[in-house]
Formats: C-alpha cells, structure tokens, sequence
C-alpha cells in the first residue's frame, strides 16, 4: 500500500515513479552516509560494550524511569510487504504512542544520552524523501521505523539462520535480555513523553508468544496478504534491493546491522521449525524465485495459522488485518485496529488516515499462468485459513 500523497515531501506520488526514474535516482536511497556507516559498524561491532551501556545508563537516570510503566505495547508485525509500515506510521501518529524514529540509529542502546545529544545539534529542516522501497512511502529523521532487532540480535544469536528453528515461544526465557528490553521501552517513553509503546518488527512474527508471555497485555497487530499481490510485491522488491546493494555495498552492510534480511543479497528466510525450509532455499538456488516466495510464505502463515488456533489467549491479543480490507475499507478496518489497540480518541486520526489509502498502482503482477497455478498449488489451502478464497485474494 501507498498513500496518495505525501505532503510532507512537497510532491506527489506518481504512479509509475518506481519504473519512470532513471536509474541513478532509482537507486539513490540505497546510499548510506560515511557517519552512518562507521559509527554503525563500530555499535554493531562491539554490542557487549553497548549493553553495559545502556545498563550503566539505566541505572543512572533509575529515578527517571522508576514509576514509568509499560502499559500494553503495540506490536505491528508481518511478512514484509504486507502493510506493515503503513500500519506504524498511521499508529505512531496517535499522541499517546511512542516509537523508534530514523534519528534513533545507530546508538538505540543509550536513548537519553542519545537524545541529550541530538538535544544540542542544530535543527535542520527534515525534508521527508522517498525510501529506498520505491513504493510511495517518504521518510525523514524524524519518521518511525523499525529498529528494535538490533536489540534482539545482540542477546540471540541465531535469530536469523536459517538452518535452524527461529522461533521464541512461551518456553522462551532470557532475563538478561528482558530486563534490558523492558528498561529501555521504559527509556524511550520518558525520553518521548508518551504512554504506550509501539514497535514494527517483522520478525516478532515468530516471537507473539514469548512477547505475549514478558508483556501480559501487549496488543498485536498482524498484517498479511493474499498470496498473490504480496509474492508480487516481494520478488520486486528483492530484485530492487539486490541491486541497490550492487551499486552501493554500504547498503548490505547496513541491512544486516540493522537486521533486515528480508530481500536483497543476504536474504534470510525465516526458519519455522516446520521443515520448509530446505525446499525454500533450494527453489530460489534454482532461480525459481515464485516457488521459493510460494513456498515460503505458507510456512510463515501456516505456521501463524496454528498457533493462533491452539493459544487462545493469542488470538484475542492479535488483529490479523488483511492488507486487501486495508485499502478497500480503511475508515472501518483502522477504526477497528485503533480499537484493538486500546487507542481513544482515534477518530479524526483514523478519518485522516483512511483518505490517504490505496491500492498500490505503481507494479502490476504479471506471472505466468503456470506461476499463477504453482502459487496456488503451495499457498491456497494457508490463504484459506484466513479468510481468502484462493491464492488470488478474497
């Protein structure tokens, strides 16, 4: 999903923009800045010596946080491309919501000695740009965004290996990494002056039962998407961001830092524990990149499918929001988010945010019949589990 404009970047989406630029400016976004760069290399270089950080920090403005309490955190949460961001920046716009903004990178592990800093550095006018996505959505420093894995990965270390299970269940248990978690959810809502914390993390797909079970009261929000639209969505993606990576290497470095391995040149899928993933990783070393997404994206949702069916305590913390209500019915699927979120006065924002909805325009799918039939064959029996009436949508 796109909006239909952003006016904070003076200008309007075109619907072709993502095949009508050149393709310097293409490409342009996958550009990382030198100070990005080595002062991101050098956090995720040494994560021990930043965890005593930010524990050194915590106890030093203990009396700062000591009755800020974590009142049920939002998690928005999915495969990529299934509305996701769209989701957080609607969310994040409600006064009472507190997030990870662009400006927070790279030294998330010290928020307020982060922020005094940033404190005393001259304002600049924050011209919001179009992402490297090349999907219509334009962000500036000060927008949200997902940035809570470099948190994950410094206390699990294999959350993203794909040859072994990466799911964090109601077994899991790290208290070193929960107390530090919770102190710096803490951290950030003083340091935002808001209640309620929210946080886009596609990964935590894998993670709803172990987060439910830190955060008793935490609210999810699962977005997902006819088969279909969001393989589509995918496969076009991975091919941008594989070679937004070529021509600017940085970038690779800097979505593994930041634990994106969604698309791209390191792509890593996420390992269920179901036995799907040998046959994803070997469609795609074949070059079949629509039976590998097929294939991967009914592991994903199947897995989803069963625990939300055999945890009901699970199931009444998570809205599953389908990505094609989502755009034909903003204003009721919104509200009812809001709603499930236990955001109030969410009206004038739900009314705002539902003008700005649409389908996305700027691709087309255009799949084979066989590829259309092989889609179908691996996804069509998860999609209906969710409500669609085959791998097309609903």
């Amino acid at each position: 999903m796109a909006p239909r404009s952003s006016s904070a970047s003076n200008r309007n989406a075109d619907e072709q923009q993502g095949d009508e630029r050149n393709a310097g400016d293409r490409y342009a976004g996958f550009r990382v800045t030198p100070w990005v760069h080595h002062l991101g290399r050098f956090v995720d270089r040494h994560r021990d010596l930043w965890i005593k950080l930010g524990e050194g920090e915590t106890r030093l403005r203990a009396d700062d946080i000591a009755d800020t309490a974590i009142d049920k955190p939002i998690f928005v949460s999915g495969l990529a491309r299934s509305g996701t961001t769209i989701l957080l920046e609607v969310l994040a716009k409600h006064p009472t919501v507190a997030c990870h903004r662009y400006k927070d990178y790279p030294f998330l592990f010290t928020p307020f000695l982060w922020n005094r800093f940033l404190g005393f550095v001259p304002e600049r006018q924050n011209i919001a740009v179009e992402r490297s996505h090349a999907d219509g959505i334009a962000v500036s420093p000060d927008s949200p965004e997902a940035f809570e894995e470099v948190l994950w990965m410094a206390f699990f270390k294999d959350l993203h290996d794909p040859a072994v299970c990466n799911v964090l269940d109601g077994e899991t248990g790290n208290p070193d990494f929960e107390g530090f978690y919770a102190d710096h959810i803490r951290k950030l809502l003083r340091v935002r002056g808001r209640a309620r914390y929210l946080a886009k993390a596609n990964y935590n797909v894998t993670r709803l039962e172990y987060l439910l079970k830190v955060f008793p009261e935490a609210r999810f929000v699962l977005p997902l998407r006819a088969p279909v639209g969001q393989i589509a969505s995918l496969a076009k993606q991975h091919r941008l961001f594989c070679e937004g990576e070529r021509r600017h290497p940085r970038a690779l470095d800097h979505m593994r830092r930041i634990g994106h391995f969604e698309f791209g040149l390191d792509r890593r899928p996420v390992n269920v524990g179901d036995g799907a993933m040998p046959a994803v990783l070997a469609a795609w070393e074949k070059g079949d990149e629509v039976e590998g997404w097929a294939r991967y994206w009914a592991s994903l949702h199947g897995f989803l499918a069963d625990r939300l069916a055999a945890n009901p305590a699970l199931a009444a913390a998570v809205k599953v929001v389908r990505f094609e209500d989502l755009c034909s019915k903003p204003f009721e699927v919104l509200r009812e988010v809001c709603d499930h979120c236990r955001l109030p006065n969410s009206a004038h924002l739900v009314a705002e945010a539902a003008e700005l909805m649409r389908m996305p325009s700027y691709y087309r799918p255009d799949f084979t019949e066989k590829q259309l039939l092989q889609i179908d064959r691996y996804t069509a029996d998860v999609a209906r589990r969710f409500g669609y009436a085959d791998a097309v949508g609903v």
